[in-house]
Formats: structure tokens, C-alpha cells, sequence
């Protein structure tokens, strides 16, 4: 199964990341050789949200990446939340349909 991990990220997010990017980096990483992220980054123009894909049988790795993740803990992140995604088309579909 396939979980989004939403951040509503503060107007500010851009100038504040710099001091925490290295420690959430590391983390995004580890969570990538465990095999729970695949994918992960921030929307531009404007820089407002960002999102990461993670695979597992539940949204457990996506919410304890959320709450250990440093850009959460120093408020660089207003809100954020995790929605199944419900995968039908592509490689690595969970519920492939053709």
C-alpha cells in the first residue's frame, strides 16, 4: 500500500530550512534503506507544500517520520497529515488495474 505524507509548510519555510535540512535529509535517507520512503520533496512556486511517498501495510512509517522529522519539531511544518493512495497505474502500482 502507498501513503502520502502531506506537510502544509510556514511562508518562511525557505529562509528557516538551512539549519535543519542536514539532520531531515539523514532522516528521509534512513526511512529510503529501510525501503518505507520512495519519494520526497517540496512544491515550488510557491514553496507551500511537500510531499512523501511511502510504501508499507500501514501509515505507521509515514506518521513516525512525521513526528521525529526536525523540520516538524522546529515549526517549518503547520500542519501535516497522511492519506492512503490507492495506486492503479505504473510499475509500482500496490493495486494495479489495466
Amino acid at each position: 500500500m502507498h501513503y502520502l505524507l502531506m506537510y502544509d509548510l510556514v511562508p518562511d519555510y525557505l529562509e528557516r530550512r538551512g539549519t535543519y535540512r542536514d539532520e531531515h535529509l539523514k532522516l528521509a535517507w534512513a526511512a529510503v534503506e529501510r525501503g518505507e520512503l520512495l519519494l520526497g520533496g517540496a512544491l515550488t512556486e510557491p514553496a507551500d507544500t511537500a510531499l512523501l511517498l511511502f510504501q508499507g501495510d500501514s501509515p505507521a512509517a509515514a506518521r513516525a517520520f512525521a513526528e521525529a522529522d526536525p523540520y516538524v519539531r522546529a515549526g517549518l511544518v503547520a500542519q501535516w497529515r497522511v492519506r492512503e493512495w490507492t495506486t492503479v497505474v505504473g510499475e509500482g502500482a500496490a493495486k494495479p488495474v489495466r
